[in-house]
């Protein structure tokens, strides 16, 4: 997290900035009056603005399909700088929140912009320690309570007490992501690729850190109703995919779920292609989001 010093001008309602990774809806967007920032997602030379002209939906198809490396780069820090700049005309206090910084370079430059407002705008910019729909979670609660009016600080206490309550766990099919990502060594990937395994991964404290190991995707799912059974209270459960369509494990995942929770709405999402690339195509998982008692 980093904050900037301000001019003592009337400083206005907290205005809440965040990236596309967070999958809000357009109308949610506006409605909120939230400022996102794309990324945006590279195949044979052509970028696309993911969220803009890329759906996490239309992605998940390219990417079962693809056969070449697929880049998500980050929002310029030109990008951050026009929209603080736009921004920092009606209000000096702007709170902005992104993808986890270890699995992007967004947070990187949205702090590299924000210093160029150092004394005329009060940036703070925060890494949500989550991805996809965590984030948007986190978003939607800042921006809620912003349109209330409450102080930047305070937002600040709130987005700390709800970070820890926002949990995503994983069961990959392609070792040769977290590879090229660094969460596994090249013999690991190899050798397992050969004996079939399928890494369990949770996002802890912003990283993709892989704990357990599942000899079948089916085993795997079994890993993420145990996971999921640890919790005795969820406020949103969602079940994630990188790939397109339903599968028996995604069917089987649900089933089980509705056991756990059959009051609790379980929708499925394709997960944001920013953290689609480093888990795979077919890859499956759970987001919680569990009550928390911090609230304003």
């Amino acid at each position: 997290m980093r904050s900037q010093s301000v001019s003592r001008r009337k400083p206005g309602r907290v205005r809440i900035v965040t990236d596309s990774s967070a999958q809000l809806s357009p109308d949610l967007v506006r409605a909120l009056e939230i400022t996102v920032v794309p990324l945006e997602v590279e195949w044979g030379g052509r970028r696309l603005r993911e969220g803009l002209d890329l759906s996490a939906e239309e992605f998940a198809l390219r990417f079962a399909q693809n056969t070449t490396t697929t880049i998500v780069h980050p929002p310029s820090i030109a990008a951050f700088q026009e929209v603080y700049k736009q921004l920092s005309q009606t209000t000096s206090q702007i709170l902005s929140l992104h993808l986890a910084g270890s699995l992007s370079k967004t947070l990187e430059h949205a702090r590299a912009a924000a210093d160029h407002f150092l004394g005329r705008c009060r940036i703070v910019v925060m890494d949500s320690q989550a991805a996809s729909l965590g984030l948007g979670i986190l978003v939607e609660a800042a921006a809620r309570a912003a349109l209330r009016g409450t102080p930047l600080d305070e937002l600040i206490s709130l987005m700390r007490g709800l970070i820890p309550h926002i949990y995503l766990a994983f069961i990959t099919e392609h070792l040769e992501y977290l590879e090229r990502w660094g969460r596994i060594g090249p013999s690991q990937a190899i050798l397992g690729t050969m004996l079939g395994i399928k890494p369990f991964l949770t996002l802890e404290e912003g990283d993709l850190i892989p704990l357990e190991k599942a000899q079948s995707k089916l085993q795997g799912v079994e890993k993420l109703i145990e996971f999921v059974a640890e919790f005795s209270e969820v406020e949103q459960l969602v079940i994630l995919q990188t790939g397109p369509g339903s599968t028996r494990e995604s069917k089987t995942l649900r089933t089980r779920l509705r056991d756990l929770f059959p009051r609790q709405p379980i929708p499925t999402r394709m997960v944001a292609p920013s953290l689609a690339v480093h888990l795979g195509p077919d890859s499956l998982g759970v987001l919680v989001y569990e009550p928390a008692s911090t609230s304003l």
